[in-house]
């Protein structure tokens, strides 16, 4: 019996070491915030970026997990909502948002790895020291070149001979915007354009906005990119329509909402490629050695439905020119 006593202990401690040793032998499961400065339903992006982990090897709740947050459109809520992920002891945070976005949460986030994909001047908007050595904690993709707010102009002018006001909306509070619309001051002065900025700070600002454009008879709408109207977009191209307003967006997602054309990068490709941003920090690399990339992908995109809708007619030169058009 006492042989027996002694044999079972032993095995028991045995047991005990070994589920000890395979409990420290187990991998660590990463864990990495997802930040979006709108709502689940409005996020364009995410959808993109989840499938560039996928194409990894991610697998949501077996080797990774995510923690989602959304401000729904309160960019107040935007500082809070990092700290929460912070507290969360996330490993890297994805910032699914623009320049205004970013900047709120390198405020407040500091020590953990942060992936931006939708900032378009970076080293000019003050988010990372250069494009070849972010420093700090952030790196990621720039959305931006230095003519395309000029080309989104000179394509509207194109497709509308006779434009000579454009209505231009901007969110004041997001620098980016600020620089786009001085860009855009710069190009519309040669090519005797006046330019009518509304402000739209909020969601509440849109319609208010349409009609100062209206009663000032702008001739075309130039909608720059911000978190604020992302959401919005099948509203705006209902307004756009209903007041025979034509519109240049600056990326193609606003397309299959109504909107009449855009020219820029592809935003869901730029949100695919940061997924390698994280992966590449989550094997050990830091952010502050991790180039920012330019954009790969420009596209120029005309919906035809939506110009039929205005009673606009499309040169050939002008539709020649697209990349998509949507019929």
């Amino acid at each position: 019996m006492r042989k027996n006593f002694f044999g079972l202990t032993l095995s028991a401690v045995l047991f005990a070491l070994n589920f000890s040793v395979e409990a420290q032998q187990a991998p660590k499961i990463p864990r990495l915030g997802y930040l979006s400065p709108g709502s689940l339903s409005g996020s364009l992006n995410l959808e993109p970026f989840l499938q560039g982990l996928r194409a990894l090897g991610y697998v949501e709740g077996k080797n990774i997990l995510i923690e989602y947050r959304y401000a729904d459109g309160k960019p107040e809520r935007l500082a809070e909502l990092a700290e929460e992920l912070v507290r969360l002891k996330v490993d890297v945070l994805m910032v699914g948002g623009g320049t205004s976005t970013v900047l709120r949460v390198k405020k407040v986030v500091t020590t953990v790895p942060i992936v931006f994909a939708l900032v378009s001047d970076p080293v000019g908007d003050g988010v990372v020291a250069s494009l070849a050595h972010p420093g700090g904690n952030l790196t990621g993709l720039s959305s931006g070149s230095e003519d395309l707010v000029g080309k989104r102009l000179e394509l509207l002018k194109e497709t509308i001979p006779k434009l000579s006001r454009v209505a231009v909306l901007v969110d004041p509070t997001d620098p980016a915007n600020v620089d786009s619309f001085k860009e855009i001051e710069a190009v519309a002065k040669p090519m005797s354009v006046q330019l009518q900025a509304l402000e739209v700070g909020r969601s509440a600002d849109l319609e208010s906005a349409f009609r100062s454009a209206i009663r000032a008879k702008a001739d075309g709408a130039l909608i720059l990119p911000t978190a604020v109207l992302a959401p919005l977009r099948k509203r705006i191209a209902d307004l756009a329509i209903s007041n025979r307003l034509p519109t240049m967006f600056a990326t193609s997602q606003y397309m299959d909402a109504g909107g009449l054309m855009s020219y820029g990068p592809d935003h869901s490709d730029l949100s695919r490629r940061a997924a390698t941003y994280v992966d590449k920090i989550l094997k050990g690399r830091k952010p502050a050695d991790l180039p920012v990339e330019q954009p790969m992908k420009f596209e120029f995109v005309i919906n035809l439905k939506t110009a039929k809708a205005l009673g606009l007619t499309i040169s050939p030169n002008v539709l020649a020119r697209a990349d998509k058009i949507i019929r």
